[in-house]
């Protein structure tokens, strides 16, 4: 079921007509229409992960008896619940866990990104808000995805929290995306500023986020189990909110309600591989020699019941359901799309040449395009993509298409400039498809982050057809330029005076990226 959702139209805006296939004549009203048919699936997408619906699935009170049931397990409440939470999604998570348990719920520290109470104020999402006067206390923090001090105090908070529980009470724990920088808490004498930079270093040396959160539990005090160890003897329930590709719970928020199972060796490889060993400060060094031998706590985490209540499978789901009620034949590749934004990009380019071949029912390209889009499939690692049964879906269609995906690839940063994966992705499928020779088919891709913030900007991410190399000369705009800064929010910012940014502020939930082809008769 659906959330209502009322700020993502704010990213529908009056648009100029789009300029198709390299053409220079305006944009067509059906290619408008192509455009908020995007919009629509990814707004259905971001409605389906929305914490209400969610929250109430996987949570069932008997309000006569006190037995909370998770799933197959019944826990006994008599005002012996405690809260904590920290991601993108968890204010509205708790607005909703206090609203169906506040008769049993003593206290509540949760850690949520700077802005986004006054951001869902703002957008009159109220069902997103505490209660006045809630024994909850919220800290704001991580300013554009990153660990500050405001994000380290709410991480001590939490940890007083959960270090004074008993055998008594049942700690109720609300983790989604974010959560890794909302939670700091350095294992001394590694300090937040040394911590964040080996972060920086690592993400930008292109790191995959299973990387980075191995390198994060290993020098934190809560992450890897950390925050489940502080809470023992008392019973411990996490709900969790997936934003990453397999939703494995020892990676997500990097895992604090989950044992480590991450060795020196790992994190030692990982630091290799981007030549980070010899820039190491001594803290951290000290810290990584002394792991193997410090247990921190009773072994495992058998006193905790993770469970996974929303990913982005869920959400590409509904964007199907969406696209299918709009007359699309619609297909999801792959909810696992990792891999650097440059290859994606020349896969997505690649397939949708194959498929307006495919869909054209002409022969009109060698078999290389296709050897070399079944090549990109591998080295992307794309396990879950059956290739040959979406191009004979393709092949077999009678209308419209739409291929679905998630995923969150990476981006290597070379520039100083401003963007994000999903707006560099974007901007560089614009590049790949810039040379399609298909004139009989509009085609659309979109990418967004289903959080509403696409990296350090203020868009969601963007969107772009086969035209946007023209439209971009025309306007004097050195698209090779503006990759090799890694500036694609600037160069989207003067394209059109920005029509191709989706803009929805912060949604107040997190499963990574979706990514839409559109293909449609002219």
């Amino acid at each position: 079921m659906a959330a209502t959702f009322r700020v993502l139209p704010i990213f529908v805006r009056a648009r100029p007509c789009p300029v198709l296939w390299g053409s220079s004549a305006s944009w067509s009203a059906s290619t408008m229409a192509l455009v908020e048919q995007a919009c629509q699936m990814f707004e259905g997408a971001v409605g389906a992960v929305m914490p209400g619906p969610m929250l109430r699935r996987a949570l069932a009170l008997d309000t006569e008896t006190g037995q909370l049931k998770v799933r197959d397990r019944n826990f006994q409440l008599h005002h012996n619940l405690y809260l904590v939470g920290f991601g993108k999604a968890v204010l509205g998570m708790a607005a909703v866990a206090e609203e169906l348990l506040s008769e049993h719920l003593v206290r509540g520290v949760i850690s949520v990104p700077k802005g986004i109470r006054a951001a869902m104020e703002h957008a009159g999402m109220k069902e997103m808000l505490l209660k006045p006067h809630s024994c909850i206390q919220v800290f704001e923090g991580a300013n554009n995805n990153l660990p500050d001090g405001d994000a380290q105090q709410a991480a001590l908070a939490i940890q007083d929290l959960a270090e004074g529980l008993t055998a008594d009470d049942l700690l109720l724990v609300l983790i989604s995306g974010g959560g890794s920088a909302l939670l700091p808490a350095p294992i001394p004498p590694v300090t937040l500023e040394e911590k964040q930079l080996l972060t920086k270093m690592l993400a930008a040396s292109g790191a995959t986020i299973q990387e980075l959160n191995t390198i994060r539990k290993a020098l934190s005090q809560l992450k890897g189990g950390g925050l489940a160890r502080a809470a023992y003897p008392a019973q411990v329930v996490s709900l969790i909110l997936s934003d990453v590709v397999g939703d494995p719970v020892d990676m997500i928020a990097s895992g604090p309600t989950v044992a480590s199972d991450h060795s020196v060796q790992d994190c030692l490889q990982i630091l290799s591989r981007y030549d980070l060993r010899g820039v190491l400060p001594r803290s951290v060094k000290t810290v990584l020699s002394r792991a193997d031998s410090d247990p921190r706590g009773p072994p495992g985490c058998g006193h905790v019941l993770n469970v996974v209540v929303g990913s982005n499978t869920l959400a590409l789901a509904e964007a199907q359901r969406r696209a299918e009620a709009l007359g699309y034949q619609a297909l999801v590749l792959s909810t696992a799309v990792q891999g650097e934004v440059g290859r994606l990009a020349r896969f997505y380019g690649l397939l949708a040449q194959v498929a307006g071949v495919r869909l054209s029912s002409k022969v009109m390209m060698t078999k290389k395009e296709e050897n070399d889009l079944r090549g990109l499939v591998e080295e992307l690692q794309l396990s879950d993509l059956k290739l040959e049964e979406v191009l004979e879906a393709v092949e077999g269609a009678k209308g419209p298409v739409c291929l679905l995906a998630g995923g969150e690839p990476t981006v290597r940063l070379q520039g100083s400039g401003k963007g994000g994966r999903n707006q560099e992705l974007a901007l560089r499928v614009g590049v790949e498809m810039g040379g399609s020779t298909i004139r009989d088919w509009e085609v659309l891709f979109l990418s967004g982050g289903t959080d509403g913030q696409d990296g350090p900007t203020d868009a969601t991410g963007a969107w772009i057809t086969p035209g946007l190399a023209s439209e971009a000369a025309t306007e004097g705009l050195d698209i090779a330029a503006f990759l090799a800064n890694n500036d694609s929010h600037t160069f989207f910012q003067h394209l059109q005076s920005g029509v191709h940014l989706l803009c929805t502020g912060l949604t107040g939930t997190n499963v990574m990226d979706v990514h839409l082809l559109l293909l449609r008769p002219c």
